[in-house]
């Protein structure tokens, strides 16, 4: 009887310390669960790991010509890491009025995007999602909160699933210094590695 009480307790020492190790492994600006472009959810605790450039975007705007050099940057780097991740919203100008499938096929053909594009969200205001609302948060984005100013605003995550840096909305990505902000948080080690 003793045996197995010993058994059973050591078992739950195991669980919970596995329990403890998930909950500490998902970054918390990967702990939100988005709908992609065909409504499938997609845990962001997926691309743990990687470095992701978290972008809204529209259709309609002056920077939507970004699309080229997000997407330029994706097929560069992908094989180091890097993701781009992106989130259509209609919050400025209406600037992205269409639905779902209207965007993918913008996306598809007129810019060729392969990279992963989410269903549209609200980025600023009431019903924010709330990756965004996190994104945002100056208290759990201290460095880099603060509300999205425009269409095109980008988040760079490490691979640590820390934000590490902001780029002002009508920053082309693919500028040499936001290259180098890119370049340098995919040198970074993962997590946990030396």
């Amino acid at each position: 009887m003793k045996r197995t009480f010993l058994a059973v307790a050591a078992a739950l020492l195991a669980l919970s310390a596995i329990a403890a190790e998930k909950s500490r492994a998902v970054p918390p600006a990967l702990n939100f669960t988005v709908k992609d472009i065909d409504g499938k959810p997609v845990p962001l605790s997926r691309y743990g790991g990687k470095v992701l450039l978290v972008t809204n975007v529209a259709s309609q705007c002056g920077n939507t010509k970004q699309y080229a050099s997000l997407q330029s940057l994706y097929e560069k780097y992908k094989a180091l890491g890097l993701v781009v991740l992106g989130f259509p919203s209609n919050d400025f100008g209406k600037q992205e009025p269409g639905t779902e499938t209207e965007i993918k096929e913008f996306c598809s053909t007129k810019y060729r995007v392969t990279f992963p594009m989410f269903s549209k969200i609200v980025v600023k205001g009431e019903g924010q999602e709330p990756l965004y609302r996190h994104l945002t948060d100056r208290t759990t984005n201290p460095k880099f909160g603060g509300d999205v100013e425009w269409n095109f605003a980008k988040f760079l995550i490490g691979r640590s699933g820390e934000v590490v840096a902001r780029i002002p909305a009508a920053k082309d990505p693919a500028a040499p210094e936001i290259v180098a902000l890119i370049e340098k948080a995919l040198a970074e080690p993962e997590s946990g590695t030396k």
